[in-house]
């Protein structure tokens, strides 16, 4: 049985041995929200993702994309840039955008191609002669160009200069479909608050707030910076 709703968590628990890194867990995610997953490291970010990836299974409760459990066929709506590279440094731009081609229907290559034009990436270049940024550049063109329903960050900007940093956040904005949801983990919160629709801080497993980014301003009369800072004292 399907369902409208693109994620949702019903009531996750997730434990390493004694230790717990998820804790009841419960919320919904709409379609057509770039979402901020904010909190301080050790919230329990990366794991929360992993587990929408079905990297991880669930110590207790229910993950579900449209429904359904993780599995082949969310593999197919769900487009992920995990915290650390995953490509081989010997391999060329062009070679990963060929990859990329063959293994995922939805991968847009035109979008792609034009993507790396713009930073002056050469798909001639082999990964191990680029920096660090230039990589996360490169890995992020590659994930934001799948059609995807769903796209999960993990700290997408965590590695780049502050100049880069806009470029980045403006192509998240551009590329990703309107009918799809971004979720982006960061403890950046300054530069990505202006994109994001809704926000959930996680602190040690639980959620300690999820709500519209407008509605937080209107109601506390702060950025979400500010009251990042004043919930985890900062």
């Amino acid at each position: 049985m399907t369902t409208n709703q693109l994620l949702e968590f019903r009531s996750v628990t997730k434990r390493y041995g004694a230790k717990e890194a998820l804790g009841e867990v419960s919320l919904k995610i709409q379609p057509g929200k770039i979402i901020g997953l904010l909190g301080p490291n050790g919230s329990g970010k990366t794991t929360m993702i992993k587990l929408i990836n079905g990297l991880l299974q669930p110590t207790a409760g229910q993950v579900l994309i449209y429904g359904q459990r993780p599995g082949i066929e969310s593999k197919r709506k769900i487009s992920y840039l995990p915290e650390r590279s995953y490509l081989n440094d010997w391999m060329r731009v062009k070679d990963i955008l060929k990859f990329f081609r063959d293994f995922y229907q939805d991968f847009n290559l035109q979008k792609a191609e034009e993507m790396l034009e713009n930073l002056k990436i050469d798909v001639n270049d082999k990964l191990k002669t680029m920096s660090k940024g230039t990589k996360e550049k490169v890995q992020l063109i590659l994930v934001m160009s799948r059609e995807a329903d769903l796209y999960l960050l993990d700290e997408p900007i965590g590695g780049v200069d502050p100049a880069a940093r806009e470029y980045i956040l403006n192509t998240i904005i551009g590329n990703y479909r309107p009918e799809a949801s971004v979720l982006i983990s960061t403890h950046l919160i300054q530069d990505v608050e202006k994109i994001c629709d809704e926000v959930i801080f996680l602190r040690q497993g639980h959620i300690e707030l999820y709500d519209a980014v407008d509605q937080i301003r209107t109601q506390r009369g702060m950025s979400i910076d500010q009251l990042f800072r004043e919930v985890f004292k900062c």
